[in-house]
């Protein structure tokens, strides 16, 4: 007989209320303590890390052991995320300090116009997050270099926020190097390219649709540059930095790595190496003030006020307060996994199941519910993928329409939300913070991040359409009978 899972017993016996308390108590805190109150998000994660912490204990019945297991695994989990995030902040400001990104600045503004920007942002983004598998990081880097040319050119920073992050997203959907692509495949036991030829049309729809957006968005924004503040932007870098081509080193570094198949840790770690020793070699800076700005960040002086903001940067230690947020969310995350809460979630969404296309769309809301209250997207796909994966053979479906339905609505929409750990990150890289509609915090580039509302949108049409939904093909070469 195989051993229970801890969780496993403790979901079938939780009521509706016990299952429903933790997640309305962290909605309420969420929302009146960042919605309404402002409050950073550390505070109402606490708040609800203890609520669930309680009605797990005392009211489910779950052991001490079982429930800081359950918080040591989520971590354990998103340890890689919580690395990436360090080494991403360290990066930012070697390279800042190398002249990488001050360099892309310079030059991207003298091709560049407000007309072509934000596609042009978002189909460089798409590229470079294939080629190296990491949304993140490519946010964190051309994404960085993008905010100062939107700026210089008249376009707002949510705005190319959004489009970096609807490219960047796409691409790490359709990488073979992507971590969420790769878990997507392995979690339900689905070949790789299998599944990233499954999520291709979609996705390249869902990209088309807003790469269409962008191009009208950026036709209204032409003509918006103020006479003379390119130039301006672009005389302050020079006069700051050497922007000889050797500047672009860590960037070659990095994406050359990337493109080689190796992994991000000891990827980044090279890029920040190779930021280091281009800051001393290109740009003069000695050795301790070098590995200063590696700790604590940029604070360059050019003279001109917009460029010294968008080059500021916090380092090694600036990636505290992101961190503590991550930390709290993933520890939440792995509480609600222990009580069984997120995994009746799960199962509740699919209990009205009735055919196959009511299974695959009830795959693709489990996705984004776990990803709202677990708040990182490896639960997102990890809690449906292995949850649903018995349904998926009783009603003789492909496994890649489950990969396809957690990748499709889990992966893009956690920037959406601002205590999410890929919300909180990316307004840290964007410089951001959250807007209201009432009393829900969302984050301010989130309605022009479009790709996060077309590759749903996509998903379930074409799925309610039946379009997107495969058949297990049997021995004898039939498909397996629909009931739809």
């Amino acid at each position: 007989m195989s051993e229970e899972h801890p969780a496993d017993a403790v979901e079938r016996r939780l009521s509706i209320a016990q299952t429903l308390l933790p997640v309305l108590g962290m909605v309420v805190f969420l929302g009146v303590g960042s919605g309404l109150l402002g409050l950073p998000p550390h505070g109402p994660l606490l708040w609800s890390l203890v609520l669930t912490g309680l009605v797990g204990r005392f009211w489910v019945g779950v052991e001490w052991s079982d429930l800081t297991g359950g918080v040591e695994n989520a971590l354990e989990t998103g340890l890689q995320a919580i690395l990436i995030l360090f080494l991403i902040y360290a990066l930012v400001a070697t390279w800042v300090s190398a002249g990488t990104i001050p360099g892309l600045m310079y030059y991207g503004l003298g091709v560049l116009t407000p007309a072509v920007f934000l596609p042009t942002a978002a189909i460089l983004a798409f590229v470079v997050a294939v080629a190296i598998g990491s949304s993140w990081t490519t946010a964190g880097t051309l994404g960085i270099a993008f905010v100062g040319i939107g700026s210089a050119l008249g376009i707002p920073t949510p705005m190319t926020a959004g489009a970096v992050l609807s490219g960047a997203y796409a691409g790490d959907k359709q990488s073979p190097l992507s971590d969420t692509t790769n878990l997507a495949a392995a979690v339900t036991d689905t070949d790789l390219y299998d599944h990233i030829r499954g999520m291709r049309w979609g996705t390249l729809v869902a990209f088309g649709l807003s790469l269409v957006v962008y191009a009208w968005l950026g036709l209204a924004a032409s003509g918006a540059i103020p006479a003379g503040q390119v130039e301006e932007i672009r005389t302050a870098l020079a006069g700051t930095y050497d922007l000889s081509v050797l500047v672009f080193l860590p960037l070659a570094v990095t994406f050359g790595l990337a493109l080689w198949g190796r992994p991000a840790l000891p990827t980044l770690v090279a890029g920040v190496f190779a930021g280091v020793g281009t800051t001393m070699l290109v740009q003069g800076v000695g050795f301790t003030a070098t590995w200063d700005v590696f700790l604590n960040g940029t604070g360059p002086e050019t003279g001109v006020t917009l460029v010294d903001d968008l080059l500021a940067s916090g380092g090694l230690s600036g990636s505290a307060w992101t961190v503590s947020v991550v930390v709290l969310a993933l520890s939440l995350g792995g509480l609600l996994q222990a009580t069984g809460v997120l995994g009746a979630l799960a199962r509740g969404l699919t209990a009205a199941v009735s055919g196959q296309r009511s299974l695959v769309a009830g795959t693709g809301v489990a996705a984004f519910v776990t990803n709202f209250f677990s708040a990182q997207q490896y639960m997102s796909i990890v809690v449906p993928g292995m949850t649903l994966g018995d349904l998926y053979e009783e009603y003789g479906l492909e496994s890649r329409n489950l990969s396809r339905a957690v990748e499709a609505v889990g992966t893009p929409t956690g920037a959406l939300l601002p205590w999410h750990a890929g919300g909180v990150y990316m307004m840290s890289v964007f410089g951001v913070g959250t807007a209201q509609f009432g009393v829900v915090p969302y984050p301010a580039y989130a309605p022009y991040y479009l790709f996060a509302f077309f590759s749903p949108l996509v998903f379930f049409v074409a799925t309610v359409t039946g379009l997107g939904v495969e058949r297990r093909a049997e021995p004898d070469g039939a498909v397996a009978a629909g009931d739809d």
